[in-house]
């Protein structure tokens, strides 16, 4: 879900031109709680709020629980308080990839110039399927209505001329809408938003423009770039002044690669038993180990993250052989642990990560036809199996010894870039 301010009354029609407008930003509403509750159904209208039971962060809630003020990264412990009533769901992230799947066929049929942003959301530049499927608005309405059908969630849709403006325009169509920004109105449309809707202003830097008299994109634009390069340096503050005039030279890019897959689980209680350790790694490395198949690559670096009680936080790494398979992957996450100390107090985080990406159909795989290959053939067939009857379907039989200590108030949420997965 977006926390990126909004600002009401830039919802409103803008104009029906949209001959300048091929770039779609396509994002899935509250993506992660919509997939849920496609098995819940008794749950629709409720605040639900998707992350672990306890400690760990929120990753998806529905708007119900919105309106209490729950948002995504947000500690279950004050999701929980601002929202008491709320039902808690435990993450299938198998479920989730299997979903972003489909989403994502459904857009490559409308055009091959397609970027994958996240795991809910996608970039769409349609200039090459007007002729196909009508203006750049009708096709926005086709996706919408045709990823309902198909999955049964629901998505958000901006139409503009840049990337940018697209991304704003979909935040502001959410829940279940679509904005378009006709070309002539992308600076109108950018000087009703606070100064934070701009990309690459954070908590500080608003701050640090608020200061300076600048709250809003009309004030930013008004200063110009002088006071800008002064205020905030010169590369930053050439980049904001040319996006509140509606600049944004980006293409849709096809083919963007994901630059690492991850997982990371906060402990209900902290835990300082190796053996339960380990088997949180191996769980993690299944976890990545299927998001890499399901996407085509291999890795060659796997990082450990380790998080101890005070919060004082490490990472280590260490290269492999390119590889998607588990047992590559737990093996090098195990070793990398040995040599971390973990004290009596225990660890509260503890998280994999698959790094170094590349495409598995280009690249040199080894062992493939030895104990290597039969474990990979394993793993996909573990895959299948999940896909049609859910996460916990099935898993490695040590989980089963551990999962009383691992899973009780966990939170196990993806990490692979450009954000925490379920942003809408």
């Amino acid at each position: 879900m977006s926390k990126g301010p909004r600002n009401p009354a830039a919802r409103r029609d803008w104009g029906d031109d949209d001959a300048g407008c091929a770039v779609l930003h396509v994002d899935m509403d509250a993506f992660f709680a919509a997939v849920e509750l496609r098995s819940r159904p008794e749950l629709h209208g409720r605040p639900v709020i998707v992350g672990g039971a306890h400690r760990g962060v929120v990753l998806s809630a529905t708007y119900e629980a919105r309106a209490f003020g729950v948002h995504a990264a947000m500690p279950m412990a004050r999701a929980r308080a601002l929202c008491p009533t709320a039902v808690v769901i435990p993450p299938d992230h198998a479920s989730y990839v299997r979903v972003s799947g489909q989403v994502m066929a459904v857009l490559a049929e409308v055009t091959p110039v397609l970027e994958k942003v996240s795991i809910d959301e996608a970039f769409l530049d349609v200039a090459g399927a007007r002729r196909r499927l009508g203006t750049p608005t009708e096709i926005g309405h086709l996706i919408r209505e045709r990823v309902r059908r198909e999955t049964g969630v629901s998505a958000s849709v901006g139409v503009a001329a840049t990337k940018f403006v697209a991304k704003l325009a979909s935040a502001h169509a959410k829940p279940d809408g679509l904005l378009l920004v006709p070309q002539e109105a992308t600076v109108p449309f950018l000087h009703t938003l606070p100064v934070g809707a701009l990309a690459g202003v954070g908590d500080k830097t608003r701050e640090t423009l608020h200061r300076h008299g600048i709250d809003t994109v009309a004030e930013l634009a008004a200063h110009g770039p002088r006071t800008l390069h002064r205020v905030v340096g010169v590369a930053a503050g050439q980049r904001l002044y040319d996006l509140a005039r509606g600049i944004d030279p980006r293409p849709v890019q096809p083919g963007r690669v994901e630059k690492s897959v991850g997982t990371e689980t906060t402990f209900a209680d902290d835990i300082a038993d190796r053996a339960t350790l380990a088997a949180v790694l191996l769980d993690a490395a299944h976890r990545c180990a299927a998001r890499l198949r399901a996407d085509g690559m291999l890795a060659r670096t796997v990082a450990l993250k380790v998080r101890y009680a005070d919060f004082t936080t490490i990472q280590r790494s260490r290269g492999i052989d390119a590889t998607d398979v588990a047992h590559d992957l737990f093996r090098a996450a195990r070793d990398l642990l040995d040599a971390v100390d973990v004290p009596p107090s225990g660890l509260r985080l503890l998280g994999v990560r698959a790094e170094n990406l590349s495409p598995a159909r280009t690249t040199g795989v080894q062992d493939q036809l030895g104990a290597t290959g039969a474990r990979r053939g394993a793993e996909a067939a573990m895959d299948g199996i999940r896909a049609r009857y859910g996460d916990r379907a099935l898993g490695p039989a040590s989980l089963l010894r551990a999962g009383e200590a691992v899973r009780p108030g966990a939170v196990d949420r993806s990490a692979s870039p450009p954000g925490p997965g379920d942003l809408s």
